[in-house]
């Protein structure tokens, strides 16, 4: 007789094993997550300004600070370059939308280079990876009901490629932001938007966290007070041909916000086993302007209607403002962020963008403020220390760091500012509230020259009693550690100058904060280089 024999399982048991494998597979790949960023995508038919600066800067400084706290990234930004606005312009200029698209990926992209900004991607709607994942949505939805044609009268917004009613109007005129309007009547496709308007309020409701900073909800709950109309997903051929066709009907393209929106998963693999690796992103960065309807209703909806997560956050910043008033060309206020970057260097713009804005709100921008910030807490207390340590560094001892040998209270209340401060940065910056950490940072580099103030070296380089000596070599190497120290803690809002000052220290440049940000003698015995002017008085 055999010894052996079958189990049969039961089909249910079967499913039930099944599914506790796929749980464990999504499990790992949780636990392998990727924290994933993204900003909005620029569109084709502008050119890059302080808004684009700031929003690219933002998103940096995040991708940075998560980096540097031991976390791996992944950081997308690009360009949006369908649409009719960009087809009139490439017909104005004589060229093919896609040579204009070319020249203005160009200019964004540059714009990212100079300005430091760290993506690791730069994705293009124009880009097959791209086109095949919109189209693959489209049919998707049309094929399960979810999107329909029908014929569509009434107003219509070139400048914001958006169909409008009455309830738009304000005191009963079409706000600026629309430029001309005029009536159309045209066969199209809708999405079956407003069947899912109870699901988002209630989606809303529940999920606090998803839109930050929090009062910017309020914006969304007050549009949703009104019924939702179904969205137009399409664009007729014989109005508009740069776009993405609908896989159903080759007569039409797709419509430039459900085009622009699918970047978010078209660049991370929608549709791959790779996916699950970077979604749910968790913060899409976007301008308050663009938060209604597309980012905080199109979208949510769209990935409803797939079956696929929402993002864990959106990231709301507010607009930069001259004297009060938004920026526009009419008003000549632009600012143009190549011409700072060219002037002052990429990483003091970077500063003052955001050390004066507080994530959320608007902030004023003014060439007196930001000469005064350039001036003072770059120049005057961050540079000056600099120089002149290496300088006293050099005079005294040889530009060899000395050994720390004395403890009084000088030295106490030097290191416990920088136990204090490094901590309370991290967590500033986890909760996005940068301009206060930076604010933390140069008090604590002001601590520094106080301290040095007060120790007065240069005096104690005069006397001939060893116990002097002993306080000058404290001074100079306490002062070289805290200056150390708070360079790692300016890294993620200004990394070349960090890295410039991590060298004058003879440090690598700083990946993590770990093992970095608290007190040492790591620079004990190092022979540092001579100092350099970090912040010149611009010509």
């Amino acid at each position: 007789m055999s010894n052996t024999f079958t189990v049969a399982i039961p089909p249910k048991k079967s499913f039930q094993i099944f599914r506790a494998k796929r749980k464990v597979a999504r499990i790992f790949y949780l636990m392998d997550k990727t924290f994933y960023l993204t900003t909005a995508i620029d569109y084709a038919n502008g050119s890059p300004h302080l808004g684009h600066a700031y929003e690219k800067i933002l998103a940096d400084v995040v991708i940075r600070h998560k980096r540097m706290s031991g976390v791996k990234t992944y950081f997308l930004t690009g360009l949006d370059e369908h649409g009719q606005k960009v087809q009139q312009s490439a017909r104005r200029e004589g060229v093919a939308p896609s040579v204009l698209c070319d020249r203005q990926a160009e200019k964004f992209q540059n714009l990212c280079k100079i300005l430091n900004v760290s993506n690791d991607d730069y994705i293009r709607t124009s880009q097959p990876r791209h086109k095949a994942v919109v189209q693959k949505i489209l049919q998707m939805l049309f094929d399960r009901g979810e999107i329909y044609k029908a014929e569509y009268k009434g107003f219509y917004s070139t400048r914001q490629e958006q169909f409008l009613q009455e309830k738009d109007k304000v005191d009963g005129k079409w706000p600026e932001i629309f430029g001309d309007v005029v009536e159309i009547t045209e066969s199209n496709y809708f999405f079956k938007l407003s069947a899912y308007q109870p699901w988002l309020v209630e989606f809303l409701k529940n999920n606090e966290s998803f839109i930050y900073p929090r009062f910017r909800a309020k914006q969304v709950m007050e549009f949703l007070k009104e019924p939702l109309n179904d969205l137009c997903i399409s664009r007729p051929k014989e109005r508009l041909e740069w776009g993405i066709e609908l896989p159903f009907d080759t007569n039409y393209v797709t419509y430039v916000w459900f085009d622009a929106l699918v970047n978010y998963i078209s660049a991370v693999g929608y549709g791959t086993d790779e996916f699950e690796k970077y979604w749910p992103a968790d913060f899409h960065v976007i301008g308050k302007d663009i938060l209604v309807p597309p980012h905080s209703v199109y979208w949510p909806i769209m990935l409803k209607a797939i079956g696929v997560e929402l993002p864990k956050s959106l990231l709301v910043h507010g607009w930069w403002m001259s004297s009060g008033e938004k920026m526009s060309k009419s008003l000549g206020n632009i600012v143009n962020p190549l011409d700072l970057a060219e002037k002052f260097g990429a990483d003091p713009f970077r500063y003052f963008l955001m050390r004066e804005m507080n994530v959320g709100q608007d902030s004023d921008f003014s060439m007196d403020l930001f000469a005064t910030r350039y001036t003072s807490d770059l120049g005057n207390d961050l540079g000056n220390l600099v120089s002149r340590l290496l300088n006293m560094l050099k005079r005294y001892c040889q530009s060899v760091v000395p050994a720390a040998t004395v403890e009084e209270d000088f030295e106490k209340t030097l290191k416990a500012a920088a136990a204090e401060t490094a901590p309370e940065v991290l967590k500033l910056n986890d909760g996005m509230q940068f301009h206060i950490a930076l604010d933390k940072i140069f008090a604590f580099i002001r601590s520094i020259n106080k301290y040095a103030e007060q120790r007065a070296p240069w005096k104690l380089a005069k006397s001939e009693d060893a116990a002097d000596k002993a306080k000058l070599e404290t001074t100079l190497a306490n002062m070289c550690e805290a200056l150390r120290i708070a360079s790692v803690l300016l890294s993620p809002v200004m990394p070349t100058v960090s890295e410039k000052i991590l060298s004058l220290l003879a440090q690598p440049k700083a990946e993590v904060y770990e093992g970095n940000i608290a007190w040492s003698s790591v620079l004990e015995g190092k022979t540092l280089s001579a100092p350099e002017i970090l912040f010149p008085r611009p010509q």
